[in-house]
Order: C-alpha cells, then sequence, then structure tokens
C-alpha cells in the first residue's frame, strides 16, 4: 500500500544504550531537534554522554590497569 512504512527496529539493552535503526529524529524537551544518518543510532538512557542525547560509552564502568 503507498506510503505505508517498515516498523522501526529499537533494542533496549538494561546495562547500555537504546539502539535504533537510523536514520532518526530525536525531539529534545528544549524543542532542537537531533539527527543521525547512522544505520544503527546508540540513544544515551543514562545521560551521562557528553554527546547527548547520542550514547558515547560513558555508561560504561571504568576499569583501571595496574
Amino acid at each position: 500500500m503507498p506510503g505505508e512504512r517498515e516498523p522501526r527496529r529499537v533494542v533496549v539493552d538494561p546495562a547500555g544504550p537504546v539502539l535504533v535503526d537510523g536514520p532518526v529524529e530525536i525531539a529534545l524537551p528544549d524543542g532542537t531537534v537531533a539527527r543521525s544518518d547512522r544505520f544503527v543510532v546508540a540513544i544515551c538512557t543514562c545521560r551521562r554522554s557528553k554527546r547527548f542525547p547520542f550514547c558515547d560509552t560513558s555508561h560504561r564502568e571504568r576499569v583501571r590497569d595496574s
């Protein structure tokens, strides 16, 4: 049927970001829109990312090598 779209795949990882098949537009509370044309987009859920709303792996536990 014309105009019908395939469902967008979203993967929720309890220990990490939400992965969404891209491209995506994310409407933020302040009214701005963040866009990504990547194949898969990692959306931050921990709010530690310096690239919020996109994940920069800040959620990972840091372990120092001795």
